[in-house]
């Protein structure tokens, strides 16, 4: 065996990488060409979206950090995930701008609306670079499980190892203690330096066998596989056999930790009455309905900057196909009740606090829970759902890569060459996607990164669908303000001495080893209490320059909740670019009215329902293309152009938001039943 492995366990995983890499082969026959390679041929129907989005929005680092967050916080964890409910009556209407408007990638939005090369080529380098934090994010997620699952044994400990959980035990201990009111003043500077070497990150609740390097490079080895065999038909096909295994692992855990517990009824005499309350309170360190704005806020704008959408929806074969996928992420929704109990049940498994690393929630349950084979099947569901993400995200980034940096250069490729090109490149990306997994911190600490990461390119994006009136400059003036303000200050200060170093910005908060700005800090000296605070320095640690600049316009924000600061950081995150991009936009010179023209009746005119049809229709938009400017909202004159909704739009809204509301009821129905 391996570790806690048992043969069977590796029967099943192996079987599942070697169906996925065969499955990849067959599809490989339709790849010769780009678009069937990168779209499938704009071919895929109701079914494949669904797969599709279902595969591409449930994945494991979803269920994981979900189960992490809920462990932590109780129910109003599941928000960071959940909130995402009332984000389909938006998919509604999104996924047809991005089969409407005809491109292979996002990056040719930039050159087809602003004529702009650079434009272009900054978004495909920027997104190249994004995709290694979602391919990393992906693989820690993996390993985190399987690690959890692949422990040694107490006896094979090195001292290290020993006096690293002994301490983590000891934190625990005194914890207790302090919660009970029975932890003497003598024993208070002992849990103050084990909490300190915590914020360390030197202490641990248990020990792995598995190596993560080579664990990555395995993982990565089989995803590159698939893909680069067979493309998007590999991906979409794949995406049935792992959409089953995802709602598995999905479920698992649910009969088992309750029978591990004493059953439904447990769950309200184990766990805190406060964590059943899905909106949170607010005295309370957990989100409440204005994190839940804030959260929501910055998904809608970032999900719009996604280099995978344009695959995605483009790949369906007329609109209604494109809109179907909306059921898939609606199955999603349900799968994130099921991951929320998972992390419910392990508070009631292993206690409040009883993990130190929270993140290993989904694999210390599945590692108590699960008998041989079961183990199996989850690690297979773990690395379906984990590929079925990365192989959407790999494919969008080749697409970049061909399209819009190589074929810059080189504009004379053939098909073929921009296929084997491709192939490299999502090689090349994998690889550097198991470099950032080495550097990544804790899940909320990646969640953070991976809620914001796209926002400068997400408002830009929604902001070329929306407003006529929007420049190249504007983008560029966004885009360049907004990643210097969301991503470069906050995830750069740490490690600049002067900043982390500094008493004014390393102050900490009332939580122990957070700050007000950095999201870590500890004592300069771990053996002295009395010791000036400094930031940590951890792999992640934020600093929230956002709130920064709150507390110099006036807000007192010391005073506030380590919650309400996140909150407060998505706000700003999530209305700074489109303040940017309104003010620059009005303050240059408008765009060549003639291709802004041409680009919005592109956007109005409907997919035709065959190929004929298609070029038939564009062909008199090209010759009109404001024959459907009476459809806009605000008249035909207006720089806006959200249009009327016809009988589709609004039955399809309604329905969407009837189901989204019913599914919250569902949730909190569930808890309420849960509850004490």
């Amino acid at each position: 065996m391996l570790g806690s492995l048992h043969p069977l366990d590796l029967v099943v995983v192996a079987l599942y990488l070697i169906a996925v890499i065969w499955i990849g082969s067959r599809a490989a026959a339709g790849t010769n060409n780009e678009e069937g390679f990168f779209l499938a041929g704009r071919k895929l129907g109701k079914l494949y979206q669904f797969f599709l989005n279902f595969g591409n929005a449930t994945e494991p680092q979803g269920a994981v950090s979900t189960a992490s967050f809920v462990y932590q916080q109780g129910a109003p964890g599941s928000w960071l995930s959940f909130q995402t409910v009332f984000m389909n009556p938006y998919f509604w209407f999104m996924n047809v701008w991005f089969r409407r408007v005809r491109l292979t990638t996002v990056s040719d939005l930039f050159e087809d609306r602003y004529a702009s090369k650079g434009l272009s080529l900054f978004y495909a380098v920027f997104q190249i670079l994004v995709a290694c934090v979602f391919l990393g994010f992906g693989n820690v997620t993996a390993y985190k499980i399987a690690s959890s699952l692949v422990v040694k044994q107490e006896v094979q400990w090195t001292a290290a190892e020993r006096t690293s959980v002994e301490g983590y035990r000891e934190m625990k201990a005194l914890e207790k203690q302090a919660a009970a009111g029975t932890l003497t003043a003598e024993m208070k500077p002992a849990l103050d330096t084990l909490r300190d070497r915590n914020a360390r990150g030197e202490l641990r609740s248990y020990v792995t066998v598995l190596n993560d390097i080579a664990f990555y490079a395995v993982f990565t080895l089989v995803v590159g596989a698939y893909i680069v065999l067979g493309g998007m038909a590999a991906a979409a096909v794949n995406e049935g056999l792992q959409s089953v295994l995802i709602i598995v692992f999905s479920l698992l855990l649910i009969p088992t930790g309750l029978k591990a517990i004493g059953g439904w009824s447990a769950l309200a005499e184990k766990v805190p009455k406060q964590m059943f309350d899905l909106f949170g309170s607010a005295s309370a360190e957990q989100f409440s309905v204005v994190s839940l704005c804030g959260i929501l806020l910055v998904s809608i704008v970032q999900n719009g900057g996604l280099s995978h959408n344009m695959g995605i929806c483009g790949s369906a074969k007329d609109e209604f196909a494109a809109r179907s996928g909306v059921s898939g992420t609606y199955l999603k929704r349900f799968m994130i009740i099921l991951w929320a109990f998972a992390g419910l049940i392990a508070v009631a498994l292993f206690g409040v606090g009883g993990l130190s690393d929270p993140d290993a929630t989904w694999g210390a349950m599945s590692n108590r829970l699960l008998g041989p084979g079961l183990v199996g099947l989850m690690l297979a569901g773990v690395l379906a759902g984990t590929m079925s993400t990365l192989a959407a995200k790999a494919l969008a980034i080749s697409s970049l890569f061909v399209r819009n940096v190589y074929r810059q250069i080189w504009p004379d490729i053939t098909q073929a060459q921009g296929v084997f090109y491709a192939r490299c490149t999502i090689v090349a990306v994998l690889i550097l996607g198991t470099v950032a997994a080495t550097l990544m911190g804790s899940f909320y600490d990646i969640v953070n990164i991976v809620l914001t990461v796209n926002i400068p390119f997400g408002a830009a994006v929604l902001m070329t669908y929306w407003w006529r009136r929007v420049t190249a400059p504007a983008v560029w003036c966004c885009v360049i303000i907004s990643t210097l303000t969301i991503l470069v200050v906050p995830w750069t200060a740490s490690k600049i001495p002067a900043l982390a170093q500094s008493a004014s910005l390393a102050q900490p908060s009332t939580k122990p080893g957070t700050g007000v700005y950095f999201s870590k800090v500890v004592h300069q000296d771990p053996n002295d209490l009395t010791s000036p605070y400094v930031a940590a320095q951890t792999r992640t640690n934020r600093f929230n320059f956002e709130v920064w600049l709150l507390g110099k316009a006036g807000v007192n924000v010391a005073a506030l909740t380590p919650t309400q600061r996140f909150t407060l950081q998505f706000f700003v995150d999530g209305l700074l670019p489109f303040a940017v991009l309104i003010i620059a936009s009005l303050l240059t010179k408008k765009t060549d009215p003639a291709r802004v023209a041409q680009f919005y009746g592109k956007m109005k005119t409907p997919v035709g329902k065959t190929p004929e049809l298609e070029i038939a229709t564009m062909e008199e938009t090209a010759r009109n293309p404001a024959r459907f400017d009476d459809t806009k909202l605000f008249g035909r004159n207006s720089s806006w152009e959200f249009c009327k909704w016809d009988r589709v739009d609004t039955i399809g809204f309604i329905i969407c938001c009837a189901i989204s509301a019913s599914i919250v009821g569902i949730f909190i129905g569930f808890l309420r039943w849960a509850a004490p």
